[in-house]
């Protein structure tokens, strides 16, 4: 392995001084070209690499995001890191990822550990107990002491930050809309995740949907949980007795969406002739499936990369004054696959 030079060694093979080396190494304004060019490569022909650790210590700033996600083996989520992760590393920031597992204590542990100067803002969702219990202590904990953070999908109304979310009220109503105008007329709603913020503005949008078009709320087609092992209790004697009298699906998470299909497939029913359903998010089981399920997308790269920009415009305008906190809302795309009759 080459031995990497110092700015010194490489200021005084050049006969010049270590200020003049460090300007023209981060490009500064305040040297001439032909001396930018003659340093950079001179640099890049000794294998000069940055001390990062100096550089941040001198500039307090880690150039290191921390990104808090509720469960690494959701593919929203897994999407919207890889958002976060291109954006961030394109505007030359790093990354460390934390996982709550849905867990109030995980949450803050992990903001409480990498507060200490690792990072220079966050990047998170809610965790599903943070949510149940109204917490938000240790995020305005973490606004008062000056780091910044984005809320995205899953947010809190009580936390003044910014945040990135997708219209879950208006794309459940162009869903259940969707179905409606194909013939459904008995639309039933499942959903595993009642107590999370997005569940319930999709639930909203259910009933909007059904409002508008003039169809009366049957309570006996819905089922609601907090979990997917309760869904899967509640379901399987439901679709025992009400199989026959339901036309349409709208499920507002993934597993509450396959087990329909997986159950309506058994038992012989016709997908879409007799049963059609949209699914919500866009997870690799909705094209894998046969018939493939037709879903609502929420752009969870696109989430990822808008969150990293909305926090890095706001660490690199620090100094400046403090421009208004900014909710970004990603439009849906309603995907037709094969499990819904086309208009």
């Amino acid at each position: 392995m080459r031995a990497r030079a110092t700015l010194k060694q490489i200021a005084k093979e050049l006969n010049v001084s270590v200020s003049t080396v460090s300007k023209a190494l981060s490009n500064s304004p305040e040297i001439s070209e032909p001396t930018k060019i003659k340093v950079q490569e001179f640099a890049k022909l000794k294998n000069y690499k940055p001390n990062n650790i100096a550089v941040n210590l001198k500039s307090k700033r880690s150039k290191t995001i921390g990104v808090v996600l509720p469960n690494i083996l959701n593919p929203f989520f897994a999407k919207v890191f890889s958002g976060i992760e291109k954006q961030a590393n394109k505007r030359g920031y790093n990354v460390i990822t934390s996982i709550s597992n849905e867990s109030l204590e995980k949450e803050i542990y992990a903001m409480d550990m990498l507060s200490n100067g690792t990072i220079d803002g966050f990047i998170l969702s809610i965790s599903e107990e943070t949510q149940k219990e109204h917490e938000v202590k240790h995020f305005k904990d973490a606004i008062a002491d000056d780091i910044p953070i984005v809320m995205f999908d899953r947010i809190s109304e009580d936390v003044n930050c910014d945040k990135v979310i997708v219209d879950d009220f208006d794309s459940a109503v162009h869903a259940v809309t969707h179905l409606i105008k194909t013939g459904c007329k008995k639309i039933a709603l499942f959903s595993s995740l009642d107590n999370i913020s997005v569940a319930k503005l999709r639930d909203e949008g259910y009933y909007k949907a059904l409002q508008d078009h003039g169809i009366a709320i049957d309570e006996s087609l819905i089922i609601r949980t907090e979990s997917t092992d309760e869904f899967d209790e509640k379901f399987i004697p439901f679709f025992e007795s009400k199989s026959g009298d339901i036309d349409g699906v709208f499920a507002i998470d993934e597993h509450s969406a396959v087990s329909i299909m997986k159950a309506a497939l058994k038992k012989g029913i016709k997908i879409p002739e007799q049963l059609s359903i949209i699914g919500f998010a866009d997870g690799v089981w909705s094209r894998r499936l046969t018939p493939s399920l037709s879903t609502v997308s929420q752009h969870a790269p696109e989430i990822g990369e808008a969150a990293a920009d909305m926090l890095i415009d706001r660490l690199l305008n620090k100094d400046e004054e403090e421009p208004p906190y900014t909710t970004k809302v990603i439009k849906t795309e309603l995907r037709q696959r094969e499990s819904t009759r086309k208009l």
